[in-house]
């Protein structure tokens, strides 16, 4: 009988042994080319080691189709949990219906899906907006302002330009300041960010006084361009990207709005796991409901941003998110710590 007693126990042991080391959460990226995501990656990969969890990924190459098929083979691979960095908002709702029917979990990474059953992540992406319009404004309170945007099919460009133009409209009422050119930016390529720009700089005579671009990848696209026309404005940006901070101690960027991408990759690895347990999406730490524009009813968490200037570069170096050597490359005599 003990014989018999102890073989269950081992075996049901075994089993929840079993059950919790094949928990494996997988990730669709959009896209691997902005630098941030590495960062993402990194901090999901250890959050889930140290949950005991596996990772999975795939790559969509910013293709919506490729993204799909990925997310099916993610399901094949048997994971309990995705979390979803959607190339396009929209064409990924078969996906978010094929997990729903296996059960399956689902984190709307960084960007909105448009489900109530997906659990939105993501830092307040208006206030972000709000952040590099505020930094461009105290810089430039006066003269003609570019605005480039985001990709079309991610909603957060919406959201960054909304929060933008709260900031300015008071201005633009006073006549202070004057738009004379506004793009979205395809697949967010610093590319395509430098073409829209150069098209603009060309149509007003290179008559540009500040460039509100909406992420560093953008941004670099924006300055680029501004540099090959011997231009230095004030221009935004977002993610905290080395090469934007090199930027800000350099002087040819304003501010980069600083969302801790190992805060954001921690809290998804965390919120899958627990999701994959049976957790409750409300039971989240954090979670709050939030309506989308669109009037979707959804469970959210919004992390915190914090725009990083000349006046606080320091920060950044402090918290470990980059090197001194690395974000004072080039700069002589210039903001602490770079002096």
């Amino acid at each position: 009988m003990y014989k018999t007693l102890f073989a269950a126990v081992a075996l049901t042991a075994g089993l929840a042994t079993t059950a919790f080391a094949e928990m494996t959460v997988g990730v669709s990226w959009s896209n691997f080319q902005e630098e941030r995501w590495k960062t993402d990656e990194a901090a999901i990969k250890a959050a889930l080691e140290a949950a005991g969890a596996k990772y999975v990924s795939a790559d969509a190459q910013s293709s919506s189709a490729k993204q799909l098929s990925d997310i099916e083979s993610l399901m094949a691979q048997g994971v309990n949990a995705l979390i979803v960095l959607a190339q396009d908002t929209e064409a990924i709702g078969p996906a978010v219906q094929a997990a729903a029917d296996e059960g399956i979990p689902v984190i709307a990474y960084d960007r909105l899906i448009e489900d109530p059953r997906a659990f939105y992540l993501t830092f307040d992406n208006a206030e972000v907006g709000r952040m590099q319009a505020r930094a461009v404004l105290a810089a430039a309170p006066k003269g003609n302002y570019v605005m480039i945007k985001g990709s079309p099919t991610d909603p957060n460009a919406d959201f960054l330009r909304g929060g933008q133009q709260e900031v300015l409209q008071a201005a633009i009422d006073k006549g202070d300041i004057k738009i004379v050119g506004e793009a979205y930016t395809d697949g967010w390529l610093p590319a395509n960010a430098q073409r829209n720009m150069e098209q603009i700089l060309t149509a007003n005579d290179n008559k540009v006084d500040a460039v509100v671009a909406s992420n560093d990848g953008t941004a670099g696209g924006a300055v680029a361009a501004l540099s090959a026309q011997g231009l230095v404005v004030p221009v935004s940006g977002q993610d905290g990207d080395h090469a934007a901070l090199n930027r800000v101690a350099l002087g040819t960027q304003t501010v980069s709005v600083w969302k801790d991408a190992r805060e954001l990759g921690k809290n998804a690895a965390e919120i899958a796991v627990a999701l994959a347990k049976g957790g409750d999406m409300k039971s989240i730490d954090g979670a709050t409901e939030w309506t989308s524009p669109a009037g979707t009813k959804m469970t959210a968490k919004f992390l915190t941003p914090m725009p990083i200037t000349k006046d606080n570069l320091a920060t950044v170096v402090d918290a470990g998110w980059i090197t001194k050597d690395a974000l004072c490359q080039g700069v002589s005599a210039g903001p602490a710590p770079c002096n």
